[in-house]
């Protein structure tokens, strides 16, 4: 017969063996997760993942950044990249007067908002006939409107540059309103898709309802449908308000001088540091003038990342409610 201390130790290692085994469970548990994506682990990975991600997208905005406030000095010096020895805020000065911002930015504003101001509406209602009425000739209008979105600009530019200079548009904003106006604008048939697919989500017994009560087609989408669409509404604006406020493409062929944008006075802004004649002899990465044109296009980019910023929990949840991200 065993003594007692013999028992005792034996009870005791069995109780030790119990309790790190469970103890290691619970570290196991801890570490990897229940379903291998819980865990610690899984966590730090992802978490790497999207640091990395972020700073492969947030790199030239900080090199953007870092490089318009260094002076001459840094920006010479090979061994400065990030962090300057010194703050030269002349930068934003100098840009500030090259690109004759006020009115470069009246003019590029006054294109945006408008612009996404008639996208939205022209493309509401198109949008809302092509989802819930019945009309002859409804899928061919899709197809067309599908056809303008997968045909390049550049194909039509030449078409387009003749018709508007015949009609005297040229170097005016009508280029892009009136297009915006009646359905041609930038990107207008995606938009026309994005509300054809939220109009289509809504249930039939809306309209069916309101039409019983007397209302008229008219009455039926302004106060009915289109409140609803609010969520898609923001999404196309926001997205026609930053296409519009970065376009180069096409102000470059229609704007080049008189009512020029934001856009067009960065190309020409180190020709206005420099004069004409001193231009062609830079290259592109110039240390004299490449703080002054980091510092234009920061001051270029900053109004819609204050949008963004502003509407972004609104935009997100309007993203989710319409769909497309489907």
């Amino acid at each position: 017969m065993e003594s007692l201390p013999s028992q005792w130790q034996q009870a005791k290692q069995q109780i030790q063996r119990v309790w790190f085994g469970r103890g290691a469970q619970k570290a196991k548990r801890l570490v990897i997760g229940q379903n291998l994506n819980d865990g610690i682990a899984a966590k730090a990975i992802i978490m790497m993942m999207l640091s990395f991600i972020a700073y492969l997208y947030l790199q030239p905005l900080l090199y953007m950044v870092t490089t318009m406030i260094k002076p001459l000095a840094d920006l010479l010096d090979p061994t400065i990249k990030w962090i300057p020895r010194s703050l030269d805020w002349s930068n934003l000065q100098k840009a500030w007067y090259g690109l004759q911002y006020p009115e470069a930015f009246r003019n590029t504003l006054f294109i945006a908002l408008c612009c996404s101001i008639f996208q939205v509406a022209v493309c509401a209602i198109t949008g809302y006939a092509l989802a819930r009425l019945q009309f002859f000739g409804r899928n061919f209008a899709f197809f067309l409107i599908i056809l303008t979105f997968l045909v390049p600009p550049q194909i039509i530019i030449i078409p387009l540059y003749t018709i508007y200079g015949q009609l005297g548009w040229l170097n005016t904003p009508l280029v892009f309103l009136i297009p915006a106006l009646f359905g041609q604008g930038l990107r207008s048939a995606l938009f026309i898709i994005i509300f054809r697919q939220f109009f289509s989500t809504l249930p039939k017994a809306l309209e069916e309802a309101a039409k019983m009560d007397g209302a008229s087609g008219l009455y039926l989408f302004a106060r009915i449908m289109l409140p609803l669409a609010r969520p898609a509404a923001l999404v196309v604006f926001l997205f026609s308000f930053i296409w519009y406020w970065n376009m180069y493409y096409e102000p470059s062929m229609f704007l080049s001088t008189n009512f020029t944008p934001l856009s067009i006075r960065l190309s020409s802004l180190e020709t206005v540091l420099l004069g004409p004649n001193l231009t062609g002899l830079v290259t592109a990465q110039n240390p004299i003038t490449e703080g002054t044109k980091m510092a234009g296009a920061f001051m270029i980019i900053a109004p819609p990342l204050l949008v963004y910023m502003v509407t972004q929990r609104w935009f997100v949840e309007s993203i989710d409610r319409t769909g497309l991200i489907e």
